[in-house]
C-alpha cells in the first residue's frame, strides 16, 4: 500500500450502457464505448515550498503508477477537461499539428483530431485560446 500523506480523492465517472452506443466521431471525446471508467485523481496540501511541493507531486505521481495496470495503454486515454501532462505537453507558444498529433492529440481524440484541427482554423486561427494541450489551428 502506497501512504500518500496528502488529502487525495479520486473520482470514478461510470461508463457503458448508453454512453457506449454514441459514436466516437459524434463528440470530440472518443472514449465510450468500451470503458468501464474515467478516473480523475485530485490531491491537495496546505504546506508551502516548492520542496514540499515536489514531495506531494512525486507521491502523487507513484500513487498515479500504481494504477497503470488498472488503466487504458496504447494510447493512454484521457479526457481533455481532465489534463493529463503525463501524456505529454507543448510548451512553446507555437503548438504544431505535427508535434500535437504526435505528442498527445490521438490520447484525446484519436481519429476526431483532423476535425477539430479545421474547427480551431475556421473559430480561432490565431491561436488566442490555447493551453499546453490545445488543437492547434491547421494552418500553423
Amino acid at each position: 500500500m502506497i501512504d500518500l500523506d496528502i488529502k487525495m480523492l479520486m473520482q470514478w465517472n461510470p461508463y457503458g450502457g448508453r454512453m457506449s452506443e454514441i459514436l466516437e466521431s459524434e463528440t470530440p471525446f472518443p472514449y465510450k464505448a468500451g470503458n468501464l471508467f474515467k478516473i480523475q485523481y485530485f490531491a491537495s496540501w496546505g504546506d508551502q515550498g516548492i520542496n514540499v511541493t515536489n514531495r506531494y507531486i512525486y507521491k502523487l505521481s507513484d500513487f498515479y503508477a500504481s494504477m497503470t495496470s488498472c488503466v487504458s495503454s496504447g494510447p493512454r486515454e484521457a479526457f481533455l477537461n481532465y489534463r493529463d501532462l503525463d501524456i505529454g505537453n507543448i510548451s512553446t507558444n507555437q503548438t504544431s499539428f505535427k508535434d500535437s498529433d504526435q505528442v498527445y492529440g490521438f490520447n484525446y481524440f484519436k481519429g476526431n483530431f483532423q476535425r477539430l484541427l479545421n474547427v480551431k482554423a475556421m473559430v480561432d486561427p490565431d491561436n488566442f485560446f490555447k493551453n499546453e494541450q490545445s488543437i492547434p489551428p491547421a494552418n500553423k
